[in-house]
């Protein structure tokens, strides 16, 4: 396949507008906006963006828009950032996920929070992106790329997430679960997907993406994976398919990366050649599917796709 052939196989195209939000956009001085986590509200959408500020530690900030492209709106301050006295987020908070919770009644959202013991998996609701309730840290150090599934499995509620290299199997970085009645206490990790060895796209390390998407056929998973070049780490975008009753079990993976850093705001910024997806919408009317990432640690981008050809293409494609 040539490289033009590659590119329009991509399954997910970019938003012509991208990058769809940048630091310039800030109401206040930072350095950078990136890896954000999307959600609908009330009919528009809203955007819970990684902020880094000018000292080099992140907090998280919402910006609103009407069709969920421009005419952005951004909060004059931070929606969760760091307070004074609390160890484990001194350093920040990075890396957002949202999902919404029926039966709370609440939006969680879990994100890294950054201190002197590693990074943390931190829990935190809100109803309408304005206030916020802190539940603090639900999986302890080192430990991040973390997200909720929206409803509970045989009365337990599900955490993808990613414990430091190594903690589970002694292999590269890897997707795990833990499972909780209460949000609060949670099982032992439980393998979901591991990188893949030798020269593939995402043999280094992988991590989840947005929270998973239900389905008719399983839970639809966008993930990130990283292959480690010369010129450093390169940041793709996967797609698996697990099984509803039990996400551990793996049905299907997609050989090829579906979203590659290609364009200057993608190859460009604080970390070149990364995309980092965290946010993603599905308008069930339409069939779209927006994902909303992180493009370079330094804006953040939008790119489409339909639902029904990402399932298309991932019922096509084997286990692992």
């Amino acid at each position: 396949m040539t490289r033009e052939a590659a590119i329009r196989a991509e399954l997910f195209q970019r938003h012509p507008l991208n990058p769809i939000l940048t630091a310039s956009d800030w109401p206040y001085p930072v350095n950078s906006v990136f890896n954000p986590a999307a959600a609908a509200v009330d009919g528009g959408t809203v955007i819970l963006a990684r902020v880094e500020d000018l000292r080099g530690i992140s907090h998280l900030t919402v910006a609103r828009s009407a069709n969920g492209i421009d005419e952005w709106a951004v909060d004059e301050q931070p929606f969760l950032a760091p307070l004074d006295g609390i160890e484990s987020e001194q350093w920040g908070f990075e890396d957002p996920r949202a999902v919404w919770l029926p039966e709370l009644k609440r939006w969680a959202v879990t994100c890294t929070a950054y201190g002197p013991p590693g990074p943390a998996v931190y829990l935190a609701t809100t109803t309408d992106f304005r206030t916020v309730e802190r539940h603090g840290i639900i999986q302890g150090a080192e430990d991040k790329n973390a997200a909720l599934l929206p409803q509970r499995i045989d009365g337990k509620w599900i955490l993808f997430h990613r414990p430091s290299e190594g903690a589970v199997t002694g292999s590269g970085g890897e997707i795990v679960l833990s499972r909780s009645a209460d949000l609060v206490s949670w099982s032992a990790p439980e393998k979901v997907l591991a990188p893949r060895a030798g020269a593939w796209w995402d043999s280094r390390r992988i991590g989840i993406g947005p929270p998973p998407l239900r389905t008719d056929h399983g839970w639809l998973i966008v993930y990130h994976g990283v292959k480690e070049t010369i010129g450093g780490g390169l940041y793709r975008v996967g797609l698996a398919l697990t099984d509803l009753a039990e996400p551990t079990n793996v049905l299907h993976r997609l050989p090829e990366w579906i979203l590659g850093s290609r364009t200057k705001s993608e190859r460009t910024g604080d970390v070149p050649n990364a995309i980092f997806p965290c946010g993603l919408i599905h308008d069930e009317l339409t069939g779209e599917v927006r994902l909303y990432y992180g493009s370079a640690d330094t804006s953040i981008g939008l790119a489409t796709a339909r639902l029904d050809d990402l399932l298309e293409a991932v019922l096509a494609a084997p286990a692992n």
